[in-house]
């Protein structure tokens, strides 16, 4: 049962950062094209244990380049999101 919980926790988290870096992507005219779970360990924030999860996410500012940029979440809240330079047009 504490897999299943595990699971859905992950499950979660997962479609929250997607659903983060479209409404992200969209404010900066950017095209998000992927996003990756890179690792999830369980941590302590603000006095609780939750999972602190890593993503990798690929997007594009004038269609054509890709750019990798990541975000960092705890349990189902933006912690961090990096971009490097990206070119627009």
């Amino acid at each position: 049962m504490l897999c299943l919980g595990i699971f859905w926790r992950f499950r979660a988290a997962s479609e929250a950062v997607k659903t983060y870096l479209d409404s992200y992507c969209e404010q900066r005219n950017l095209q998000l094209i992927s996003v990756a779970r890179h690792n999830t360990k369980i941590s302590s924030y603000r006095g609780k244990l939750d999972f602190t999860s890593e993503f990798t996410f690929e997007f594009s500012g004038n269609g054509e380049d890709s750019y990798q940029g990541q975000i960092i979440m705890i349990g189902l809240h933006v912690l961090n999101v990096e971009l490097p330079a990206y070119r627009v047009e």
